[in-house]
């Protein structure tokens, strides 16, 4: 009877060692994901770093920067002079243009050089790494990765919006200007109008760029920002909360450090140049066109561009900056109202009623006049769960307390850029204006 007993087929058992290759296969394809995304970022980095060098920005070496600057100054300052000094320009004369537009070589290269030598001078003494605040040693790069791709994308789109309409209006003019201004031939024509417009786009794209890697800085700041509102929805530990807060604004103001110089340069070289070309329109006795008075609309519109971007970018980073006291302050009066903790301070009786613990009540003891006195040497009753509540309730209450105090943002020499500083701005700007309009209109219509 023991031969007829049939052994069923068991399915095999899979064994540890297969266990253990499954996972070693799982965490390898893990770390080839990571190992693509970080391609994918170094990428983007590579690319960026690249067109800076195009531009003229990466003066890491003696010979780079030697380069640098004889291209700015031959293509960016001595090209456009040597086209407008050229002799034998019909109607030159008639229109005034050799006189409004040196003036405005003069502007466009001073804006370009002070955002060539504020952002060389950073990026030769930190890399591209440090400077965007995307180095691997702080900890969030795994984790904000994708995040950094799409920012860095965002601000070259951004950077191609903003050219493109400028470009196309430069062209526009240049191509009216030489219909009317004629030379000896038209090729001479020709390469007057290429050299223009080759001039134009180098010193235009160099302050477009500063301006948009500005915007870059601060844009991947806000992403640490946003992350930080979301570290408030899952972590209760004050003193964690409190370092995270104190790294970000240590990067805040190490970027304010670094571009205060170029955003106070960049703000008066606007400002320059615009009353400038107020003053010279306003006291101009003949007639503005696009002959004569188009570049002053271009040059202001690449100007307005630029400064728009920075600011944009620096309000909002300080905004985003001081929101955080505002989310740590609905937190705070959340697990105030609704702490996780409140159950070690309630008990449950058998009819399902919630009621307060069991605590010393000295309400009842009676104490005369004479004896109030003596109350500072009554020992007062202590639960170790009320102290540790109040101690997390007084912990949030400081912390609270210390980013209200602390907001940061963006600061030039101590003033934070914000819809305040924008205020003033405008009505500084205003005053101005009002000013200069008042003396030349005064003195033209005398």
């Amino acid at each position: 009877m023991g031969d007829n007993n049939i052994e069923v087929p068991q399915p095999p058992l899979q064994t540890p060692l297969l266990q253990e290759s499954n996972l070693s296969q799982e965490n390898h394809h893990q770390q080839e994901v990571t190992r693509d995304e970080g391609t994918d970022l170094d990428r983007n980095l590579r690319r960026l770093e690249t067109f800076l060098t195009f531009l003229g920005f990466n003066q890491s070496s003696p010979l780079s920067f030697i380069l640098s600057w004889t291209v700015f100054v031959l293509v960016g300052v001595v090209l456009p002079i040597v086209i407008l000094e050229l002799p034998n320009c019909e109607g030159c004369d008639e229109y005034q243009i050799k006189d409004f537009e040196l003036d405005i070589v003069a502007s466009q290269a001073c804006l370009a050089a002070v955002s060539l030598i504020c952002l060389s001078h950073n990026l030769r003494k930190y890399g591209i790494r440090k400077f965007l605040f995307v180095d691997r040693s702080s900890g969030h790069m795994d984790r904000l990765r994708n995040l950094y791709i799409r920012q860095i994308s965002e601000s070259m789109r951004l950077l191609i919006w903003g050219s493109v309409p400028c470009f196309i209006l430069k062209v526009s003019r240049e191509v009216i200007r030489g219909l009317y201004i004629r030379h000896e031939s038209w090729w001479q024509s020709v390469a007057i109008l290429l050299g223009l417009i080759l001039s134009w786009t180098y010193v235009s794209a160099i302050f477009l760029t500063a301006s948009t890697l500005f915007h870059l800085v601060c844009n991947l700041q806000v992403i640490h920002f946003d992350d930080y509102a979301k570290l408030l929805e899952r972590e209760s530990d004050v003193l964690v909360l409190m370092e995270e807060h104190i790294r970000l604004r240590y990067h805040l103001s190490k970027i304010s450090h670094r571009f205060r110089i170029y955003l106070l340069l960049e703000f008066v070289v606007v400002t320059a140049s615009l009353f400038m070309t107020l003053f010279q329109t306003t006291g101009y006795s003949g007639i503005i066109t696009a002959i004569n008075g188009g570049d002053f609309a271009v040059s202001s519109v690449v100007q307005v561009i630029g400064i728009i971007i920075s600011l944009h970018a620096a309000t909002k980073i300080s905004h985003r900056a001081q929101n955080i006291a505002s989310l740590a302050s609905r937190w705070h009066a959340l697990a105030a109202c609704c702490p996780a903790d409140a159950s070690q301070l309630r008990t449950s009786n058998s009819a399902g009623n919630i009621q307060a613990a069991s605590l010393p009540n000295l309400l009842h003891i009676n104490y005369s006049e004479s004896d109030l006195e003596s109350l500072d040497y009554v020992s007062m009753p202590t639960d170790s769960r009320l102290i540790s509540y109040m101690s997390s309730y007084y912990k949030r209450h400081a912390f609270v307390i210390y980013l209200q105090m602390n907001p940061g943002g963006i600061t030039i020499f101590g003033w934070t850029v914000d819809r305040g500083l924008l205020n003033t701005i405008f009505f500084l700007e205003l005053t101005l204006v009002t000013f200069v309009l008042g003396k030349t209109i005064i003195l033209s219509t005398t």
